[in-house]
């Protein structure tokens, strides 16, 4: 360190922490925690890009001697700093998770290519000018390692590495030509991952999987590592891992000789467990592998502690009426089965020791494996589970409390119990006036420590760990509208006594009313829809916000959907429901634009919000002016309509100035029409100038 450096803390804090993962190679989850308190996680990505392009191009021999005596070499360098630059991205999630559509999933564009934008956003030379002090403070940090912006062609293996990657997973294994330095390096591979069954054998062994074979007698086993750069060794990884599983798919290998290879191969360069990862990944999604029997003989066996996993998942699943299927054990029984690439990959892990030595392989494959397993059919993470939890039963909370998660990842109607479950915790609440039903929504976390064993979960905090790997997202909108339908219905029902229904009187700001009652169930009927604004936002952000605004709540008020409530009770209980069912979709529409782009201009996401909100505007207006035939009740669409203006004019007066001027005079006008003159005019009176004509017209004809 130069005597005269002046860089701030966080810069000093940044090199201290990434010495300390080259050298000591501390945990990566620890140092990304670390780094994401501070911010500088894009900063950390950008710097250990060049330790990974450098050291991985260096041969295993090439070595350094620490103060300690020890001798680190330039593939333990690599491995440290590569395992914690894969753990800034979601490398290690399954493809299917990554989204198709208009709306990914949330957090899927996390990749290197992105970090390294965000980073030379808070360059000086980028043109925004920033005004917060902790992202002036990113931008000095970022300045001070490079000037200049940074991107991922700087890198050449690295970009290779990551292509491989993208291209493992979009379509199956393919390109290696025989008697290439790639394939010499998968024979290689396979002859060092495999040395003892040679040894074991007085004939030549032989792997293949009609691209690469492996064959030879045992040597020494120093002489059977390749003396090869780490890049070299990650681009033969998948096809040498496509060839042992192979050979154990068509019995050519025992299951407990491919763990064993793929130790080694783990053990000979740790780096090399992404590469696995990524391709077992690609493999379990496509289906193609038979699958693997759990007997306990070919395969370790999950029966031992399967039945005691699955009443613990039933527990925790009380809160929410979800039922499982049956996990019943048994050697013959379809849910002891795995497919093939996950039985490996679990097999890998179980044969590492809970130590401090197998801690940061651990940090990487452990999560890889959760997610892996969470992908497959139903019961696969259930069985994984079973596994580890005889190897490390203090994780058995953790594993279990990760299986019973992956019920809702396969089945629509699992999260949709589990959204009403969220709605009934919220609204059933015994004091909602003072905590606003959250505590019942989230109780006390999770963990075995509060009753003497597994307790049900709040569904709350079961939705906070499944949301983000829900595939089918679209449908959580829908879902959510109408649960908060019905919940309106429950509070109108057991809130409002029918005598009291016809004192509602409405203002410019809503409803007005001196019965308690009344103001309770407005109340509930409010924390319904903030209920549903933040499911819908932390289930898909802006793109299911747009989503909603553009054909969700359309599509809704076009179809034919009637109050059966009101039919039943004669139209008096009726009409109540359906006009409190269009002021709380007016509160959620309103609350999930406001937590998506915010009510002004300073974020970055407002600048979205005028194309979006104008062709929803413009949609009302057309409906007011008789252009499109509605087929919702008439009192739930004018609540709508006058809750949303009046919203908007009262909480968010920038969206009124993002509308065109014509849109705003219309519906003006249908407002008038409802005589809601005083909405009218404050409706123009925040229109600006283009608008004041108007709205002087309205008030001479007022007078």
């Amino acid at each position: 360190m130069p005597a005269d450096y002046s860089g701030d803390e966080s810069h000093l804090i940044s090199i201290a922490l990434i010495l300390n993962v080259l050298i000591v190679g501390i945990a990566p989850v620890d140092c990304v925690q670390v780094f994401s308190l501070h911010g500088l996680i894009p900063q950390l990505a950008c710097s250990l890009m060049p330790i990974c392009e450098v050291f991985g191009s260096c041969v295993p021999d090439v070595s350094w001697k620490l103060p300690t005596g020890d001798e680190i070499s330039a593939h333990a360098v690599f491995s440290n700093a590569f395992a914690v630059l894969l753990k800034l991205w979601r490398f290690n999630h399954p493809p299917l998770e990554h989204g198709v559509g208009d709306v990914p999933t949330v957090g899927s564009q996390l990749t290197p290519e992105y970090l390294l934008l965000v980073r030379n956003s808070y360059l000086p030379s980028s043109g925004i000018v920033l005004n917060d002090q902790t992202k002036r403070r990113l931008s000095e940090v970022a300045a001070s390692s490079s000037p200049h912006p940074v991107f991922l062609d700087s890198f050449p293996k690295l970009k290779c590495w990551y292509r491989q990657h993208q291209k493992c997973i979009a379509s199956a294994l393919s390109g290696l030509v025989e008697g290439t330095p790639v394939h010499q390096t998968v024979n290689l591979l396979l002859t060092m991952m495999f040395r003892k069954m040679n040894r074991g054998s007085q004939s030549v062994t032989t792997i293949n999987s009609g691209s690469s074979s492996s064959s030879g007698p045992g040597n020494d086993d120093s002489s059977l590592r390749p003396n090869l750069p780490s890049w070299e060794i990650l681009e033969a990884v998948p096809f040498a891992v496509d060839a042992a599983l192979t050979a154990c798919a068509h019995g050519r290998l025992y299951p407990r000789e491919l763990a064993t290879g793929l130790k080694n191969l783990a053990d000979f360069l740790p780096a090399c467990l992404a590469t696995i990862v990524s391709y077992f990944s690609a493999e379990v999604s496509r289906g193609v592998w038979k699958p693997a029997f759990m007997n306990g003989t070919d395969w370790p066996s999950p029966a031992a502690n399967l039945s005691n996993v699955e009443d613990k998942i039933k527990k925790i699943l009380a809160a929410t009426g979800v039922d499982i299927p049956s996990l019943a054990a048994g050697e013959s029984s379809p849910a002891a089965t795995l497919p093939l690439p996950l039985a490996a990959f679990a097999s890998l892990t179980i044969t590492y020791k809970i130590d401090k030595t197998s801690e940061r392989f651990l940090n990487l494959a452990g999560p890889a494996l959760e997610s892996l397993a969470a992908g497959c059919p139903w019961p696969c993470m259930p069985i994984v589970a079973s596994l580890w939890t005889q190897k490390a039963k203090r994780w058995f909370d953790f594993l279990v409390f990760s299986a019973s998660r992956t019920v809702f990842l396969h089945s629509n109607d699992a999260v949709f119990q589990l959204l009403k479950s969220c709605f009934a915790a919220t609204l059933s609440g015994a004091s909602i006036s003072s905590n606003g039903g959250v505590g019942a929504l989230l109780g006390h976390g999770f963990g075995s420590h509060f009753c003497g064993g597994i307790s049900p979960v709040a569904p709350g905090i079961l939705y906070l760990r499944v949301y983000h790997s829900i595939r089918d997202i679209e449908f959580i909108t829908e879902e959510i509208i109408s649960l908060m339908m019905h919940s309106v219905t429950q509070v109108a029902c057991t809130g409002l006594p029918k005598e009291r229904l016809g004192k509602l009187k409405r203002t410019r700001n809503g409803l007005q009313c001196g019965q308690v009652s009344l103001a309770a169930a407005m109340t509930r009927v409010k924390l319904a829809a903030s209920l549903g604004a933040s499911l819908v936002c932390l289930s898909g952000g802006l793109g299911l916000v747009q989503l909603l605004f553009k054909e969700t709540l359309p599509s809704w008020f076009i179809s034919s959907y009637r109050s059966e409530q009101g039919e039943e009770d004669g139209g008096s209980l009726g009409g109540m429901v359906a006009m409190l069912r269009g002021y709380a979709l007016a509160y959620f529409a309103v609350l999930c634009g406001a937590f998506a782009w915010g009510i002004g201009n300073s974020c970055l996401a407002s600048k979205r919000r005028p194309k979006v909100l104008r062709a929803h505007m413009e949609f009302l207006a057309s409906a007011l002016d008789g252009k499109i035939s509605l087929g919702c009740d008439s009192a739930t669409w004018k609540s709508y309509v006058s809750g949303f203006v009046s919203l908007m004019v009262g909480c968010t007066p920038q969206w009124v100035l993002d509308l065109e001027p014509d849109v705003l005079i219309r519906l003006s006008k249908g407002l008038r029409q409802w005589n809601e003159e005083e909405l009218a005019l404050a409706l123009l009176g925040s229109g600006g100038v283009n608008t004041m004509g108007t709205a002087a017209e309205l008030i001479s004809e007022m007078q």
